[in-house]
């Protein structure tokens, strides 16, 4: 059994771990709160970009020969590309992303397609390295809190790709913020931009013919070219943000539970210190009732 020393070591190492655990904690509930706001605020951003790219769609004659929305004969290669973080200490979260992205690569290889990648995060990056997989291209040290040109830069690979025919779509993979203890796997086909973005229901045609015609200076098919770039930029950087908001999220909970598990192991440690401090003193106690005896 180990001696009281043993014990008063052991609950002082915890009790400094826990002082980390808490105060990563405290930063990752500040960050949580400020990367709800971010991606709060673009989401009115993705709705108006959303109603322009329909609204000019409708006015646009064909936009099949478009690049961005070429859908392909037959699917033979696939860009997946994962978002993961810079840093661990955040539970399941990296974990999750490359589990999901190894099982869609087996998957896809199952159906006779090639798989390429392209990652985002240092954790991805050094998990894709060690499994020994070829990256197309790694964006790393700005997973706390992505900008919009670290959405341009992963776009803009992913459609240089897509363009020049290297691949026939591509997927994100990335973790989706529902709440502090909850991040759902999310897989979104970016690439080739669905032809949905276009469409439009009744309502919106009715209301195009009650505003009559416009004129669009340039064309409508050249707007809509510059658009649907500037559209897939604005489709990464939102799941850019929701995979920052998941990350501090998934950290605040790592951190929470093992400030509660540090406790707990401090009671224990405490307890059976104490036992062993009983035991001491009863074997002191029964060494000078000994002794006693044998004088006597």
């Amino acid at each position: 059994m180990a001696s009281v020393q043993d014990f008063k070591r052991r609950i002082r190492s915890v009790r400094n771990t826990r002082k980390i655990t808490r105060a990563l904690e405290l930063v990752a509930a500040a960050k949580l709160r400020r990367a709800q706001a971010r991606t709060e605020s673009m989401r009115p951003y993705a709705d108006t970009m959303r109603e322009l790219i329909s609204g000019v769609g409708r006015a646009a004659g064909s936009v099949q020969r478009l690049p961005l929305l070429q859908q392909r004969e037959e699917i033979g290669t696939t860009l997946i590309v994962a978002l993961t973080g810079d840093r661990g200490l955040a539970g399941a979260f990296n974990a999750q992303v490359t589990r999901r992205a190894f099982a869609l690569e087996r998957k896809l290889q199952g159906e006779g397609q090639t798989v390429r990648w392209l990652v985002v995060g240092k954790k991805g990056r050094s998990t894709l390295t060690f499994r020994r997989r070829t990256l197309d291209g790694a964006f790393v040290g700005f997973m706390d809190a992505p900008t919009y040109a670290n959405a341009q830069a992963i776009a803009h690979r992913s459609a240089e790709l897509f363009v020049e025919g290297a691949v026939d779509r591509v997927v994100l993979v990335y973790n989706t913020f529902v709440s502090a203890l909850t991040q759902t796997v999310t897989e979104q086909e970016i690439l080739p931009i669905s032809a949905d973005v276009l469409e439009t229901d009744e309502e919106e045609r009715r209301d195009d013919a009650m505003r009559g015609d416009f004129i669009f200076e340039p064309e409508p098919e050249e707007i809509l070219e510059r658009l649907l770039p500037v559209y897939l930029e604005t489709q990464v950087y939102h799941a850019l943000l929701e995979s920052a908001a998941s990350f501090q999220g998934a950290q605040m909970t790592a951190m929470r539970n093992a400030s509660k598990n540090a406790g707990e192991l401090i009671d224990r440690y405490t307890l059976q210190m104490n036992r062993a401090r009983q035991a001491e003193i009863t074997q002191e106690i029964l060494e000078v009732v000994a002794g006693a005896d044998a004088l006597a």
